[in-house]
């Protein structure tokens, strides 16, 4: 894990890269964790400040109180947070999940995102609190709770990648990193995705907001993330960016391009 410092802060685990310039906060996906953005570190600049959380109830953050929370919960959690940290203002980056806590923390708190970064956006699939779960939420549940967190990354793990079979570093790393989900975060996770509502909360963003994706992503396809770009309102609109031969875990599998993308360059002063 070279490169990380781990802390826990308000009862949140999380890996800082210490820096003096900008503070970029990353926001991991469903099956996932705070140690998946290992390979994106090389190719971000040497003095940003990199903090990526484990959210509730992964690794050895605190769960939330909530059997069925909504994003506006972890958006909460995200706000104690940083406050925690003394951060007043951060350039946020959500991943599949995570950008359904992205959103909801920008919508709410305006003034404490420079710029918002939804990557494989996961849009949510809208069932009110305590309805019933679609199967796909369903399953999640169900086959962790039946074959264990190993043997079910073993059977999800590929289907994250582009061209798995040609890309074994990556599928290691995603599968390494959803072997390490527990119960009940994922839980918790799985039925605040069912629950969520990206696109509301996306017409409500006025923070600049850009949107990557990869070309070949099976999980969050490219269609969803362009409804997200669409529904983003005036300044709020940023860059739309579709990465060709990637999937779903898109910063492990070409972390140099999805870094070009991010174009963190801060702009010069006038």
């Amino acid at each position: 894990m070279s490169g990380w410092q781990t802390h826990i802060a308000s009862g949140i685990e999380y890996l800082e890269r210490p820096g003096s310039g900008p503070v970029l906060v990353l926001l991991h996906g469903i099956g996932s964790q705070a140690a998946s953005f290992t390979p994106l570190l090389p190719y971000l600049a040497r003095d940003q400040r990199v903090i990526a959380w484990n959210a509730p109830g992964y690794g050895n953050s605190a769960p939330l109180a909530q059997d069925w929370p909504v994003a506006a919960d972890y958006s909460r959690v995200l706000e104690r947070f940083l406050d925690a940290l003394d951060l007043a203002r951060v350039t946020l980056l959500g991943h599949s999940l995570g950008t359904l806590m992205g959103a909801s923390f920008a919508a709410a708190r305006r003034e404490r995102v420079a710029r918002l970064i939804l990557a494989a956006p996961a849009l949510g699939h809208g069932v009110p609190r305590g309805g019933a779960l679609s199967s796909a939420a369903r399953s999640r549940i169900d086959d962790l709770e039946r074959l264990g967190a190993r043997a079910f990354a073993e059977a999800r793990a590929a289907r994250l990648l582009h061209a798995p079979e040609d890309n074994p570093e990556a599928l290691a790393l995603v599968r390494d990193s959803m072997a390490k989900v527990t119960l009940p975060g994922y839980g918790q996770a799985a039925r605040m995705l069912a629950s969520g509502r990206l696109l509301d909360d996306a017409e409500r963003l006025s923070v600049p907001t850009d949107v990557i994706v990869g070309a070949d992503d099976r999980v969050t396809p490219p269609d969803g993330a362009c409804r997200a770009h669409a529904a983003l309102q005036g300044a709020a609109r940023g860059r739309l960016t579709l990465l060709p031969q990637a999937g779903h875990a898109i910063y492990q599998q070409a972390p140099a391009r999805f870094a070009a993308a991010l174009d963190l360059t801060p702009e010069p002063a006038s």
